[in-house]
């Protein structure tokens, strides 16, 4: 018997050995097929932005000797993947002096990059409008489709999407239309997502050749270009296009392109991906912009879209599932008043709306959701102390003002927060636009019309993010709503935004013209809609006001295109006002109201914008054209 557990025990010990040797020499698996990031025309077409890769993983080459001395790292654990570990400084290397060298450096640091990046799980979102031809506009929105979730970096690069659909069970059923329906273009939100890199786990020399072209500057940033290549007979859904690595650490900052050979019947998406310098070392994936369709005479589109994908929330500090769901904060207030005593009915009533209040910041901001307090909150909130003082509004408690980091338009209050999005915001034309949106919510703190109050019980914040907009909400009744529409306008016609009111009426307009067609951008997932059924229900009195929307007339401005005015710091969320110089309209088809554009940051390093012992800001994403 000693003699059998004897040979039982070495037989355990060496396998044990021969697992941690395989471990420690493993190579990188093959890339897992995507999910059919699709469009499909009929049941049998898709179009599939993510790259499926058929081929199996290889070996890499020996890298020279300046490649070498990249980072190297282990890959997270099952435990260390449920929070973001330390950030590894990457390697110093020596400097490349052919081109050959500059490319197995900036192999290895992509490959750094995805392991870095493998146990964050970031915000993406995606907004898409479908196009069709306009004679006088061009292409212009006739459909568009929204997409929120968060991004699993692991070896998947999967999702939860924090949109659901209760009456046909999930996102994907009521925006993919399902797999009976014939000709309906169908788009499955993780494929954009996959368009963060080039190729996950197969971008070396025994898949892809590489040319270089020339320097070229991206903002303050010089690079190198090159163009990417797959070699014959190395898989479907490879890279095909070109990246541009910035010469000082030799990391990819862009990549343009699409991926090749499509499979029969099927399409792959062309991409443009910007990436940004939000740590030391490391520029992160940070805006995607897809765009498809050709409007010359005589062409018939099989597809036709504009899409924008953000992702952020890099550094949103999370322990495992459970410590997200409890670690909720909720700040002590105290009483400073020369005698302590308990609080009255009323003051009990008020402190009580204060901890919902902050109960309902906080979880928003740790989803990812809400940006920390910052700049953009600071001009927010002149606009509304201007509408408090010149209406003599004195309430118990200063109005707060935040910004919600999505896309669509909407506005909420909780308490005394007014939430605006930042979609919202950066298609306002001018401050009296902003004035009136903000208005309309000051109304309902103004009277009364407190809602979230059942949030100050802890236990209703205990819910996981992809829960986020199936437990919060803040609507209000339609009565409430037309007593702040109507309290509103007395607001707005005693301040200082009173004889800019026409400017008003022409957003409203301008926002009855597109609402049949941008469904999606219009619907709100926390407050009141600014339409319903594709009609303008907000501020209604003031749509008539001012002249009539005439497109030819290029000084009207209605509406801006989406990014013209908020940029959101990936890695931190912190929000920042755009600050760019005019540009001259030329033509009405410059004026792009509600529109997606493309992406085009001014790309500086991390040292040249972070401020000593200060959050990392960077430039980010202006997708405006500056009207």
């Amino acid at each position: 018997m000693r003699t059998w557990n004897w040979i039982l025990t070495a037989a355990l010990l060496a396998s044990m050995s021969a697992a941690a040797q395989q471990a420690a020499g493993s190579q990188p698996s093959a890339q897992p097929p995507a999910p059919d990031a699709t469009q499909t025309t009929q049941p049998t077409q898709q179009a599939t932005p993510a790259p499926e890769q058929a081929a199996p993983a290889q070996a890499a080459p020996a890298q020279t000797a300046p490649a070498q001395t990249a980072p190297t790292q282990t890959a997270p654990t099952q435990t260390q993947a449920s929070q973001p570990a330390p950030i590894p400084p990457p390697a110093v290397v020596a400097a490349p002096t052919t081109m050959d060298q500059v490319v197995n450096l900036f192999i290895q640091r992509e490959h750094g990059l995805i392991k870095m990046l493998a146990n964050r799980t970031p915000v993406v979102e995606t907004y898409l409008q479908n196009l069709s031809a306009d004679p006088q506009l061009g292409p212009v929105p006739s459909e568009d489709h929204y997409f929120l979730g968060r991004l699993d970096m692991g070896e998947t690069v999967d999702r939860k999407d924090y949109l659901k659909d209760e009456e046909k069970g999930g996102m994907q059923t009521r925006l993919l239309g399902g797999f009976q329906k014939l000709y309906k273009v169908q788009y499955q939100p993780v494929g954009f997502s996959w368009m963060v890199y080039a190729d996950r786990t197969d971008f070396d020399r025994e898949h892809y050749d590489f040319h270089y072209v020339r320097r070229e500057f991206l903002g303050d940033v010089r690079c190198l270009v090159f163009d990417i290549t797959p070699k014959p007979k190395s898989g479907r859904g490879r890279f095909l296009g070109r990246v541009w690595v910035e010469d000082q650490d030799f990391n990819i900052v862009r990549l343009n392109g699409t991926y090749a050979p499509a499979p029969r019947n099927s399409y792959f998406f062309h991409m443009d991906s910007w990436r940004l310098n939000l740590i030391p070392g490391y520029w992160v994936p940070s805006f995607i912009y897809s765009e498809e369709g050709d409007f010359s005479a005589g062409v018939k589109n099989k597809l036709a879209f504009k899409a924008q994908t953000r992702i952020w929330g890099y550094d949103l500090k999370k322990g495992g599932k459970d410590d997200e769901l409890t670690n909720i904060r909720v700040d002590s207030v105290q009483d400073s008043s020369a005698t302590a005593q308990d609080a009255s009915p009323l003051q009990a009533e008020r402190v009580w709306q204060q901890q919902a209040e902050d109960n309902v910041v906080e979880r928003l901001t740790s989803a990812g959701l809400l940006a920390p307090e910052g700049d953009v909150d600071r001009i927010l909130q002149t606009v509304v102390n201007n509408l408090e003082v010149t209406n003599n509004i004195d309430l118990p408690r200063p109005v707060r003002t935040r910004v919600l980091l999505t896309a669509p338009l909407e506005t909420f209050s909780v308490g005394n927060t007014i939430v605006i999005s930042r979609g919202l915001v950066d298609v306002l034309p001018d401050e009296a636009s902003l004035a009136a949106v903000l208005s309309h919510e000051l109304a309902h703190i103004v009277l009364g019309h407190n809602l979230g109050s059942k949030y100050a019980f802890n236990d209703r914040m205990l819910f996981g993010d992809d829960s986020t907009y199936q437990n919060l909400g803040f609507k209000h009744i339609p009565e409430e709503e037309t007593a702040a529409d109507k309290k509103a306008l007395d607001l707005l016609k005693n301040s200082p935004y009173a004889q800019k009111l026409d400017n008003v009426g022409l957003f409203l307009k301008a926002l009855q013209l597109r609402a049949p067609q941008l469904s999606a951008l219009l619907t709100t997932h926390l407050g009141n809609p600014l339409a319903e059924g594709g009609t303008v229900n907000r501020l209604t009195a003031l749509s008539t006001l001012g002249p009539a929307l005439d497109n030819n007339k290029l000084d009207q401005i209605a509406a801006l295109p989406l990014g013209g005015r908020v940029k959101i710091n990936p890695w931190d969320d912190k929000a920042e006002m755009v600050k760019t110089a005019p540009v001259a309209i030329t033509s009405a088809r410059d004026k792009m109201p509600f529109e997606v554009t493309p992406f085009f940051p001014r790309l500086a390093r991390y040292a040249a914008v972070a401020a000593p012992n200060a959050a990392p800001t960077t430039a980010a994403a202006n997708s405006g054209s500056g009207n």
